[in-house]
């Protein structure tokens, strides 16, 4: 008997026109911004030369004030596009970190910060409308994934980058961070602009550009998608907010796992985001279902944290291990959520308001790394074992809200559709093109 081998041809899925551009335009932005996220209060510091408590002061206010860009932002990106928004962005928080070393005075510092929190807040949503007008499809998940392990790549790469020149040049090390992270917005906005960006169809079905925020806030499915990212993006805040905290007063373990919980889960983003990612879409599960799983392993981490602090290992070893281990399940979660949930958000909004859409699911992430900080510092002082309690309950609900939604969300968001390029992402052949149309 003959066996005959059935030979499969791999077809790979052409890349999107521009596609290089614009991940290597995130990944200079993520290793600027490397260079003060991870200590951005002592950044501020010596860059300004104003005290901590100032310098915390002035970016929590701003901060919250700057949630008011967000739907200027979401307007704007309906009016003239995501790209446009996008570099006009980049001009605004590369303008800032070049100021910041000349803001000595308290007055200075304010309006500088003020002037980039409002650009650092709406930048986000402004990138994931960017993703929603180029790809449609399973490259918007693929663009997801890659954008996410870009952003953890960089920033630590840029936290690299930083401590060394610090380690060179002392405090002007800092000033020198500050221009360097100014240059590499300057050199996204140059990559951006070689990428054209026009409208597909959305998936969502039609929608009223004169109806405004009117008609986000009647979309009932929407604003339940983005009540459960919120929940979500609480988990999210845990491992910078909560676990160094829960670390050194509960457990009472070295403050240095911290560094290696933080290093781990950059690694793991970095090197394993689009692989993971790719063996969600090839298993072709909804992007809702793939939502909630990685909800359910985010609770299965929150879980073993409360296992963890209920027994307190007193060997330093055991200790580590384990929670080396729970940083891993928690990551992989984090790897499994987010490039579906942000896919599943970008396809769930109406082409003509995308951005004003997407301006609102980002005020999910904005209020939830408010709250955090408040919310887990008040549960802690009851009980360790608390504040991860309600993360599981707020994992278990976005898990099965999510999968609720699915008869309510639109068919084209919640199933994965087959990789298919918007043929307006095309490449500048020469010079930077002109504004998007």
């Amino acid at each position: 008997m003959r066996t005959f081998r059935s030979t499969r041809r791999r077809t790979r899925v052409p890349r999107i026109p521009g596609e290089r551009r614009m991940l290597v335009a995130m990944a200079v932005d993520a290793t600027g911004s490397g260079m003060y996220v991870p200590f951005s209060l002592v950044f501020f510091h010596h860059v300004t030369g104003l005290g901590f408590a100032t310098v915390g002061l002035v970016l929590t206010v701003v901060g919250l004030l700057g949630l008011g860009g967000l739907p200027l932002a979401g307007a704007a990106v309906d009016r003239y596009g995501a790209r446009r928004v996008q570099l006009l962005l980049y001009g605004v928080r590369g303008t800032g970190f070049l100021l910041y070393p000349f803001a000595h005075s308290l007055p200075a510092f304010a309006a500088v910060a003020l002037a980039t929190a409002f650009g650092d807040r709406a930048f986000p949503a402004v990138q994931q409308s960017l993703i929603g007008e180029v790809a449609r499809g399973a490259d918007r998940d693929r663009l997801q994934a890659s954008s996410r392990a870009l952003r953890n790549g960089g920033l630590g790469a840029g936290s690299l980058l930083a401590s060394l020149i610090v380690g060179l040049a002392g405090d002007a090390g800092f000033t020198a961070a500050a221009w360097l992270n100014a240059a590499s917005f300057a050199l996204a906005a140059v990559l951006m602009r070689g990428v054209r960006a026009e409208r597909g169809a959305s998936s969502a079905g039609p929608a009223k550009p004169s109806a405004g925020y009117r008609q986000v806030f009647a979309d009932r499915p929407f604003l339940g998608l983005t009540a459960v990212n919120f929940l979500n993006a609480l988990g999210y805040s845990a491992l910078s907010v909560l676990f160094p905290l829960y670390l050194t007063t509960w457990l009472r373990g070295p403050q240095a796992i911290t560094g290696t919980a933080f290093t781990l889960n950059t690694v793991m983003c970095a090197a394993g985001g689009v692989v993971v990612a790719a063996r969600v879409r090839a298993r072709g599960a909804r992007r809702t279902r793939s939502t909630a799983l990685g909800s359910l392993l985010f609770a299965a981490a929150f879980a073993a944290q409360i296992v963890l602090g209920t027994f307190r290992p007193g060997s330093g070893i055991v200790l580590g291990g384990a929670l080396m281990a729970i940083v891993a399940l928690y990551t992989l979660g984090e790897l499994v959520h987010s490039p579906s949930a942000g896919a599943l958000s970008v396809a769930a909004a109406p082409e003509a308001l995308r951005g004003r859409y997407l301006a609102a699911y980002q005020l999910s992430w904005s209020l939830s790394a408010a709250l955090a900080p408040s919310l887990f510092t008040a549960l802690m002082a009851v009980d360790g074992r608390l504040p991860w309690a309600l993360l599981v309950g707020t994992s278990l609900v976005a898990a099965l809200a999510v999968v609720r939604l699915e008869r309510a969300l639109p068919a084209g968001a919640v199933r994965v559709a087959p990789a298919v390029p918007v043929a307006a992402a095309r490449v500048a052949p020469s010079a930077p093109v002109a504004a998007a149309r």
